[in-house]
Protein backbone atom coordinates (compact mmCIF):
# COMPACT_ATOMS: atom_id res chain seq x y z
CA UNK A 1 0.00 0.00 0.00
CA UNK A 2 1.01 3.56 -0.22
CA UNK A 3 1.89 4.30 3.01
CA UNK A 4 2.62 7.94 2.67
CA UNK A 5 -0.17 9.03 0.53
CA UNK A 6 -2.52 7.61 2.62
CA UNK A 7 -1.01 8.73 5.88
CA UNK A 8 -0.59 12.66 4.59
CA UNK A 9 -4.22 12.52 3.14
CA UNK A 10 -6.06 11.01 5.92
CA UNK A 11 -4.58 13.49 8.71
CA UNK A 12 -5.24 16.24 6.14
CA UNK A 13 -8.91 15.42 4.93
CA UNK A 14 -10.90 14.02 7.75
CA UNK A 15 -9.64 13.74 11.54
CA UNK A 16 -12.60 12.04 11.97
CA UNK A 17 -12.81 9.37 9.40
CA UNK A 18 -9.29 8.37 10.62
CA UNK A 19 -10.11 8.09 14.14
CA UNK A 20 -12.82 6.15 12.99
CA UNK A 21 -10.98 3.96 10.55
CA UNK A 22 -8.50 3.11 13.62
CA UNK A 23 -11.42 1.68 15.59
CA UNK A 24 -12.22 -0.60 12.61
CA UNK A 25 -8.91 -1.98 12.07
CA UNK A 26 -8.64 -2.55 16.01
CA UNK A 27 -11.32 -4.83 16.69
CA UNK A 28 -29.68 14.60 -6.85
CA UNK A 29 -30.56 17.80 -7.60
CA UNK A 30 -28.69 19.48 -10.38
CA UNK A 31 -31.19 22.61 -10.76
CA UNK A 32 -29.49 25.68 -11.44
CA UNK A 33 -28.94 28.17 -8.85
CA UNK A 34 -30.90 31.82 -9.65
CA UNK A 35 -30.29 33.96 -6.31
CA UNK A 36 -27.25 36.22 -5.84
CA UNK A 37 -26.03 33.91 -3.49
CA UNK A 38 -26.81 30.84 -5.18
CA UNK A 39 -25.37 31.69 -8.79
CA UNK A 40 -23.17 29.59 -10.78
CA UNK A 41 -24.13 26.27 -9.87
CA UNK A 42 -25.03 27.20 -6.71
CA UNK A 43 -29.19 26.97 -4.71
CA UNK A 44 -32.02 25.36 -5.68
CA UNK A 45 -35.40 24.20 -4.69
CA UNK A 46 -35.46 27.00 -1.63
CA UNK A 47 -38.49 26.74 0.79
CA UNK A 48 -41.56 29.18 0.16
CA UNK A 49 -41.93 29.73 3.43
CA UNK A 50 -38.62 30.35 6.01
CA UNK A 51 -37.28 27.05 7.35
CA UNK A 52 -37.34 26.77 11.27
CA UNK A 53 -34.31 26.01 12.63
CA UNK A 54 -34.29 22.35 14.31
CA UNK A 55 -33.76 22.62 18.36
CA UNK A 56 -30.51 20.78 19.80
CA UNK A 57 -32.71 17.87 21.22
CA UNK A 58 -34.68 17.66 17.37
CA UNK A 59 -31.49 17.21 15.75
CA UNK A 60 -29.78 14.75 17.84
CA UNK A 61 -33.16 12.34 17.58
CA UNK A 62 -32.40 12.89 13.42
CA UNK A 63 -29.25 11.92 13.74
CA UNK A 64 -27.87 8.42 12.85
CA UNK A 65 -27.69 6.05 15.53
CA UNK A 66 -26.58 2.31 16.01
CA UNK A 67 -28.65 0.06 14.15
CA UNK A 68 -29.74 2.90 11.28
CA UNK A 69 -27.55 1.59 8.74
CA UNK A 70 -26.97 -2.29 8.26
CA UNK A 71 -23.46 -3.82 8.47
CA UNK A 72 -22.10 -0.73 10.12
CA UNK A 73 -20.81 1.04 13.27
CA UNK A 74 -21.72 4.10 14.55
CA UNK A 75 -20.89 6.11 17.01
CA UNK A 76 -20.74 10.01 18.26
CA UNK A 77 -17.46 11.67 17.14
CA UNK A 78 -15.30 12.65 20.30
CA UNK A 79 -13.20 15.93 21.03
CA UNK A 80 -10.25 13.86 19.60
CA UNK A 81 -12.50 14.52 16.00
CA UNK A 82 -12.68 18.00 15.85
CA UNK A 83 -11.15 20.31 13.82
CA UNK A 84 -11.49 24.35 14.09
CA UNK A 85 -12.41 26.37 11.66
CA UNK A 86 -9.49 28.39 12.02
CA UNK A 87 -7.19 25.84 11.50
CA UNK A 88 -7.72 25.17 8.14
CA UNK A 89 -6.10 27.08 5.54
CA UNK A 90 -6.89 27.06 1.70
CA UNK A 91 -4.82 28.42 -1.30
CA UNK A 92 -7.82 29.39 -3.02
CA UNK A 93 -10.46 31.27 -1.01
CA UNK A 94 -13.69 30.32 -2.88
CA UNK A 95 -13.01 26.36 -2.11
CA UNK A 96 -12.55 26.50 1.54
CA UNK A 97 -16.60 25.67 2.28
CA UNK A 98 -15.03 22.20 0.69
CA UNK A 99 -12.35 22.29 3.15
CA UNK A 100 -14.82 22.66 5.89
CA UNK A 101 -17.48 20.02 4.68
CA UNK A 102 -14.05 17.48 4.29
CA UNK A 103 -13.25 18.43 7.76
CA UNK A 104 -16.47 18.18 9.71
CA UNK A 105 -16.59 21.76 10.11
CA UNK A 106 -20.80 23.33 9.35
CA UNK A 107 -21.52 26.19 6.93
CA UNK A 108 -21.67 29.13 8.47
CA UNK A 109 -24.83 30.24 10.42
CA UNK A 110 -25.74 26.43 11.87
CA UNK A 111 -27.79 26.99 14.82
CA UNK A 112 -27.28 23.10 16.07
CA UNK A 113 -24.90 20.48 15.00
CA UNK A 114 -24.36 17.03 15.54
CA UNK A 115 -21.51 14.24 14.34
CA UNK A 116 -21.26 11.22 13.80
CA UNK A 117 -18.81 8.19 12.54
CA UNK A 118 -20.27 5.56 10.20
CA UNK A 119 -17.94 2.70 9.99
CA UNK A 120 -18.17 -0.74 7.98
CA UNK A 121 -17.80 -3.56 10.04
CA UNK A 122 -15.08 -5.99 8.68
CA UNK A 123 -16.04 -8.67 6.41
CA UNK A 124 -16.15 -12.40 7.42
CA UNK A 125 -13.31 -14.48 6.30
CA UNK A 126 -12.97 -18.47 5.89
CA UNK A 127 -11.80 -20.03 9.07
CA UNK A 128 -8.09 -20.62 7.53
CA UNK A 129 -4.99 -20.09 9.58
CA UNK A 130 -2.59 -17.88 7.63
CA UNK A 131 -0.31 -20.93 6.89
CA UNK A 132 -3.52 -22.65 4.85
CA UNK A 133 -3.96 -19.53 2.46
CA UNK A 134 -2.77 -19.90 -0.76
CA UNK A 135 -0.81 -17.18 -2.35
CA UNK A 136 -4.19 -15.18 -4.07
CA UNK A 137 -6.22 -16.33 -0.79
CA UNK A 138 -3.56 -14.43 1.28
CA UNK A 139 -3.79 -11.41 -0.79
CA UNK A 140 -7.75 -11.35 -1.06
CA UNK A 141 -8.05 -11.37 3.32
CA UNK A 142 -5.32 -8.58 3.34
CA UNK A 143 -7.32 -6.40 0.45
CA UNK A 144 -10.63 -7.21 2.68
CA UNK A 145 -9.09 -6.62 5.77
CA UNK A 146 -8.81 -2.59 4.69
CA UNK A 147 -11.72 -2.53 2.57
CA UNK A 148 -13.69 -0.40 5.09
CA UNK A 149 -15.35 3.02 4.16
CA UNK A 150 -15.85 5.19 7.02
CA UNK A 151 -18.05 8.18 6.70
CA UNK A 152 -18.17 11.13 8.67
CA UNK A 153 -21.64 12.74 8.69
CA UNK A 154 -22.16 16.28 10.17
CA UNK A 155 -26.15 17.24 10.67
CA UNK A 156 -26.70 21.09 11.21
CA UNK A 157 -29.83 22.98 11.65
CA UNK A 158 -30.52 27.07 9.97
CA UNK A 159 -32.70 29.74 10.25
CA UNK A 160 -34.68 30.74 7.63
CA UNK A 161 -32.89 30.97 4.09
CA UNK A 162 -29.26 29.71 5.85
CA UNK A 163 -29.66 26.39 5.40
CA UNK A 164 -30.65 26.29 1.30
CA UNK A 165 -27.62 29.13 1.33
CA UNK A 166 -25.27 26.41 2.86
CA UNK A 167 -26.62 24.21 0.09
CA UNK A 168 -25.33 26.43 -2.50
CA UNK A 169 -22.28 27.67 -1.11
CA UNK A 170 -20.87 24.53 -0.55
CA UNK A 171 -22.38 23.38 -4.47
CA UNK A 172 -20.89 26.16 -5.79
CA UNK A 173 -17.34 25.76 -4.06
CA UNK A 174 -17.25 22.64 -5.92
CA UNK A 175 -18.21 23.77 -9.28
CA UNK A 176 -15.74 26.92 -8.74
CA UNK A 177 -12.63 24.22 -7.54
CA UNK A 178 -13.38 21.40 -9.73
CA UNK A 179 -9.82 21.82 -11.08
CA UNK A 180 -8.36 21.11 -7.55
CA UNK A 181 -7.03 23.31 -4.73
CA UNK A 182 -4.34 23.19 -1.38
CA UNK A 183 -6.10 22.90 1.97
CA UNK A 184 -3.86 22.82 4.72
CA UNK A 185 -4.97 21.59 8.02
CA UNK A 186 -3.03 22.79 11.42
CA UNK A 187 0.78 22.15 9.48
CA UNK A 188 -0.33 19.53 6.97
CA UNK A 189 -1.22 20.45 3.24
CA UNK A 190 -3.21 18.21 1.13
CA UNK A 191 -3.34 18.72 -2.74
CA UNK A 192 -6.93 18.00 -4.17
CA UNK A 193 -6.07 17.22 -8.08
CA UNK A 194 -10.21 17.67 -8.92
CA UNK A 195 -13.57 17.58 -8.09
CA UNK A 196 -16.37 15.65 -10.26
CA UNK A 197 -19.44 15.22 -9.95
CA UNK A 198 -21.59 12.21 -9.03
CA UNK A 199 -25.13 11.31 -8.64
CA UNK A 200 -27.38 11.07 -4.91
CA UNK A 201 -30.59 11.99 -4.31
CA UNK A 202 -32.62 12.82 -1.37
CA UNK A 203 -33.94 15.70 0.72
CA UNK A 204 -35.27 18.64 -1.08
CA UNK A 205 -32.06 18.57 -2.68
CA UNK A 206 -28.98 16.69 -2.96
CA UNK A 207 -25.43 16.51 -4.66
CA UNK A 208 -22.32 14.31 -4.40
CA UNK A 209 -18.79 14.74 -5.85
CA UNK A 210 -15.82 12.41 -5.86
CA UNK A 211 -12.70 14.42 -3.89
CA UNK A 212 -9.46 13.36 -5.87
CA UNK A 213 -6.33 13.76 -3.62
CA UNK A 214 -2.92 13.53 -4.51
CA UNK A 215 0.59 12.93 -3.11
CA UNK A 216 3.98 12.40 -4.63
CA UNK A 217 2.18 11.21 -7.94
CA UNK A 218 -0.20 8.91 -6.30
CA UNK A 219 -3.75 9.83 -6.34
CA UNK A 220 -6.54 8.74 -3.55
CA UNK A 221 -10.45 9.09 -3.85
CA UNK A 222 -12.43 10.11 -1.41
CA UNK A 223 -16.06 11.24 -1.60
CA UNK A 224 -18.38 14.09 -0.62
CA UNK A 225 -22.01 14.34 -0.59
CA UNK A 226 -24.63 16.84 0.99
CA UNK A 227 -28.14 16.52 1.70
CA UNK A 228 -30.92 19.91 2.33
CA UNK A 229 -34.24 18.59 4.26
CA UNK A 230 -36.19 21.85 5.06
CA UNK A 231 -33.41 24.24 6.79
CA UNK A 232 -31.30 21.08 7.90
CA UNK A 233 -28.00 20.48 5.96
CA UNK A 234 -26.43 17.16 5.85
CA UNK A 235 -22.77 16.34 5.03
CA UNK A 236 -21.11 13.14 4.60
CA UNK A 237 -17.39 12.69 3.47
CA UNK A 238 -16.14 9.11 3.16
CA UNK A 239 -12.78 7.85 2.76
CA UNK A 240 -11.52 3.85 1.97
CA UNK A 241 -8.18 2.48 3.38
CA UNK A 242 -8.35 0.29 0.43
CA UNK A 243 -9.35 2.79 -2.39
CA UNK A 244 -6.73 4.71 -0.85
CA UNK A 245 -3.56 1.98 -0.58
CA UNK A 246 -4.16 1.32 -4.69
CA UNK A 247 -5.43 -2.13 -3.93
CA UNK A 248 -7.64 -1.56 -7.21
CA UNK A 249 -11.20 -1.65 -4.49
CA UNK A 250 -14.12 -0.36 -6.06
CA UNK A 251 -15.10 2.72 -3.69
CA UNK A 252 -18.80 4.05 -4.19
CA UNK A 253 -20.78 6.93 -2.48
CA UNK A 254 -21.81 5.82 0.81
CA UNK A 255 -25.23 6.12 -0.38
CA UNK A 256 -26.98 3.53 2.19
CA UNK A 257 -25.77 5.84 4.60
CA UNK A 258 -27.16 9.14 3.15
CA UNK A 259 -30.05 7.11 2.48
CA UNK A 260 -30.50 6.53 6.08
CA UNK A 261 -29.89 9.75 6.82
CA UNK A 262 -32.37 10.90 4.75
CA UNK A 263 -34.96 8.56 6.33
CA UNK A 264 -34.48 10.18 9.87
CA UNK A 265 -35.11 13.92 8.25
CA UNK A 266 -38.37 12.68 6.37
Amino acid sequence: MRATAVRRTALAASAAALALLATACSGSSDADGKDEKGAANGSSSAPKTPAKALTAAELENATLAQGDVKGTKITKAGPADEVPADGIKVDKEACLPIAHAMSGVPQEGAVATTKRKVIDEPKKTDEKSLEDLGEGEAEDLFKNAFDLTSTAVVLSSYEGAAGPDAFATLKKAAADCAGGFTATVGKTPTKIASITEEKVTGGDEAAAWTVTSEDDGDTVPLKLAVLRKEGTVATFFAFNLAAAGGEGVKFELPTAVVAAQDKKLA
